[in-house]
């Protein structure tokens, strides 16, 4: 029985002419009368529409979507397809959805019935169950084919409306792909056997007889990367599961299920990536890096960093998307407050001396460091870099790649850049006493030398060059601050709402050592379509600056804890990384919860 309520009978008048007896389609007048008495819009905003037949459009909300109208009712926001399909269909009492790619199981629904009864029909199958076949639709009113359907599969049929531009779309890009997905598995029956632990993983390398060339597995890969970036992923993740692969995507620092991949298909994308990106297709028991160069749906060129690891299972496959246009972010953009900009500003238009930045693995270091480089490569400076590897490519730099297979490490890469007449070095990581020392004198010949280390905090860089072997009188010298960082994600400006305050002993715990007034409301995160229904929407970063005063490098000289230099920091003036993310909540910028989830309290207690 469908889910369709009783009201639904009250549809739109006049049949299509090749509609079956009781079906009925959707009119552009009703619609536009219908839009004129709920007060969507104006009668004389509705008129020309009324009279501008086309052939351009299937869907008369299409048309309608093409004029760009303003709702007459606040906000007055622009009638969109979506906000159109969802304002109808509660006005006709049908259930609403939006296709969510993300949310389906592509190999599942695309198996209930074929392409060309999909594509007469213009319907999309978006979920299925043990008795329940979910569909959707641009035509609410049209189901005779549903009864039928019904019969066939034996399955109770439920209609929801859906953006009819989108039902065609992913109709055509999941049956497609389900079809290159059973294409490439039949091709590679009999060649490949499951790998069910290291032996057979070693033994599968040493044959290498996938074809990465096959026309479907092509097909795949590339749905995968445009995928990838229409859904703003920043990693794609393949990982080999006991009896089937497993494609990931990270998006807003949050990793979400995309598809699951028979693993010989999966064996024949790695394969494909690999060979793109100039690395050992046959290898498989070490772990290789490479890149790739592609380009996204709009044509903007886009750098994939490629990483591959043996697993028990098999090869797993990750690959890191890099936007160019990071590189040009403003500070901003990247989320400095004014007064963390005009310190971080400072600090990197000194002559000479070491800057460094902190914070775990994925917290925007990288894109940091090239915001802050492409600010200050002017043409009259020789920028150079060593990098382990080269994360983007920046004609405006001179950038050399490790390559310790050969000796190259970052210590050897360093000694060699000093004898390329640079002005400002940028060190990947500093990652042990050679590189560290080899900073040093980079800084004490007169070179700007910007680099990072694995830390917490600021004051904890301190301690750990000193662990390193770096004496107390050297980081006097040469450091000139430090800057730690982590990103949080931040609340969708489309539809975030005003929720109740942090209570006053959590906003002290957040802000000591500081003494910030606590907001009297705070935003939290709702859910809408332009967020996925996650309430986020993007990431931001928090910064905790900390330059070497005097009062700084009179405890290092002393050889005081990493304590008592974090006290002397916060009494120059650093606010530390919960003050910060504090700070973005009293902006209503994002939430108490996301800011306790990458900066704990312990790190600055």
């Amino acid at each position: 029985m469908s889910t369709v309520p009783a009201q639904a009978g009250r549809a739109p008048s006049g049949a299509g002419r090749d509609a079956p007896q009781g079906d009925r389609r959707l009119r552009l007048d009703d619609i536009l009368k219908l839009m004129v008495a709920d007060g969507l819009v104006a009668s004389a905003d509705a008129e020309p529409i009324a009279r501008a037949r086309t052939q351009r459009f299937e869907h008369p909300l299409e048309l309608i979507a093409d004029h760009q109208l303003r709702g007459a009712k606040p906000p007055h926001a622009t009638l969109t397809l979506e906000t159109l399909v969802e304002w109808l269909a509660g006005k006709l009492g049908v259930p609403y959805k939006h296709i969510d790619p993300l949310r389906i199981d592509v190999a599942a629904v695309t198996q209930t019935m074929s392409i060309a009864y999909a594509e007469r029909y213009r319907i999309l199958p978006v979920a299925v169950t043990r008795d329940t076949l979910t569909v959707a639709t641009g035509q609410p009113f049209v189901r005779s084919w549903a009864d039928e359907l019904e019969k066939i599969l034996k399955l109770r049929i439920e209609l929801v409306f859906a953006n009819p531009a989108d039902v065609r779309r992913y109709l055509g890009e999941f049956f497609n792909l389900a079809r290159s997905m059973k294409k490439a598995q039949e091709s590679s029956k009999g060649e490949l056997s499951l790998a069910r632990n290291f032996e057979q993983l070693v033994e599968l390398g040493a044959r290498g007889n996938l074809d990465a060339n096959d026309q479907h597995v092509v097909h795949i890969v590339d749905w995968l990367w445009q995928y990838a970036f229409d859904q703003r992923a920043s990693d794609i993740h393949l990982e080999p599961r006991r009896d089937i692969g497993q494609v990931r995507f990270r998006i807003d620092g949050v990793l979400h299920q995309v598809y699951t991949i028979p693993i010989p298909v999966l064996n024949a994308m790695a394969s494909r990536i690999k060979l793109l990106a100039r690395m050992e297709i046959v290898e498989k028991r070490r772990p290789q890096d490479g890149r790739i160069k592609t380009v996204a749906p709009g044509g903007k060129e886009i750098e994939l960093r490629i990483s591959t690891m043996p697993t028990a299972f098999g090869e797993k496959l990750v690959m890191r998307i890099f936007a160019p246009e990071v590189l040009v972010r403003d500070f901003a953009e990247l989320g400095f407050s004014p007064d963390d900009r005009e310190r971080w500003d400072k600090l990197i238009r000194e002559p000479h001396g070491i800057i460094l930045v902190t914070g775990p693995t994925g917290s925007g270091k990288t894109t940091t460091l090239y915001s802050s480089l492409k600010r200050i490569a002017t043409p009259e400076v020789n920028v150079c870099t060593v990098e382990d590897p080269i994360e983007m490519i920046e004609p405006s730099f001179n950038q050399m790649q490790v390559e310790n297979k050969i000796g190259v490490d970052f210590a050897h890469g360093v000694r060699t850049l000093l004898r390329q007449d640079p002005d400002i070095i940028m060190v990947g990581e500093i990652r042990d006493r050679d590189t560290a020392d080899m900073a040093v004198q980079a800084a004490l010949t007169g070179h700007l030398v910007l680099s990072t280390l694995h830390t917490n905090d600021a004051p904890t860089a301190v301690t750990r060059l000193v662990d390193l072997g770096v004496p107390g009188y050297l980081i006097n010298s040469t450091l000139l601050g430090v800057m730690a960082q982590r990103l949080v994600r931040t609340l969708c400006p489309h539809c975030r709402k005003p929720g109740e305050p942090p209570d006053d002993a959590a906003w002290r715990a957040l802000t000591a050592p500081y003494r910030a007034d606590r907001p009297t409301e705070a935003m939290q995160a709702v859910g809408c379509l332009e967020c996925r229904m996650t309430g986020y929407l993007g990431r931001m970063g928090l910064y905790e600056i900390m330059t070497l005063s005097p009062g700084v490098r009179r405890l290092i000289h002393d050889e005081a804890d990493e304590a008592a230099i974090r006290e002397q920091a916060y009494r120059d003036g650093m606010k530390p990384l919960r003050v910060s993310g504090a700070l973005k909540v009293a902006q209503g910028v994002t939430t108490t919860e996301e800011v306790l989830k990458v900066v704990p309290l312990l790190y600055e207690s």
